[in-house]
């Protein structure tokens, strides 16, 4: 079963400045990555420290070679925990030593900002993936299949949303591409996978 979160919801963003439309005191999803096999010994360091997280997992039943079976929680999108927290807290969190980052949206940046969007997922969005996985006996993937150089494109969501292109480059970190832009005839954008989506092939 592969699911991706709707795209009914759009995702937020807000930018990392002072005074920025995020807020300080009002709290959001952020989209925090981490190293890869690292989720859930990050995702204890936060419950120690107090910090409102969402690590999606699902319990699937494994069989080894040997027949044995055994239950095991499977990180469903790796390299990747929520946190739920204001702005002046995501700023503490990100110099944590097991945080490299949060996610930006750059697909609502403007084109002449050098600020960076971050990505803020709706509370929805978080509400119906807790649900899905808790009901869910089959396993649930989010990413239907891996982009491609030559992929027709649509981007989802931000101040582009409904721009068409085409995957030129694929970056080094596997949540980012380089897309070339119809609207734009030969410009080119990074833009993280989140905010794509296939337009299927005729």
């Amino acid at each position: 079963m592969n699911t991706v979160i709707n795209n009914s919801d759009s995702v937020a963003t807000g930018l990392n400045g002072v005074g920025d439309a995020v807020g300080v005191g009002k709290r959001h999803w952020f989209v925090a990555i981490v190293n890869n096999n690292t989720e859930k010994a990050t995702a204890q360091k936060l419950a120690r420290l107090g910090i409102d997280h969402y690590l999606p997992i699902q319990t699937e039943i494994r069989v080894w070679k040997n027949g044995r079976k055994a239950k095991v929680d499977r990180v469903v999108i790796p390299s990747t925990i929520f946190i739920f927290c204001t702005e002046q807290q995501r700023r503490e969190i990100v110099t944590l030593p097991f945080i490299n980052r949060f996610m930006t949206n750059r697909a609502a940046a403007s084109a002449n900002s050098l600020a960076k969007p971050l990505a803020i997922i709706p509370e929805s969005q978080i509400r119906r993936l807790r649900f899905m996985l808790g009901q869910s006996d089959i396993p649930v993937t989010v990413t239907a299949r891996p982009y491609r150089v030559g992929d027709r494109v649509r981007i989802i969501r931000g101040s582009l949303m409904g721009l068409e292109g085409e995957v030129m480059d694929m970056k080094s970190a596997k949540s980012e591409l380089v897309v070339g832009l119809d609207f734009f005839g030969c410009a080119k954008l990074s833009i993280e996978t989140v905010n794509l989506e296939i337009i299927p092939a005729l």
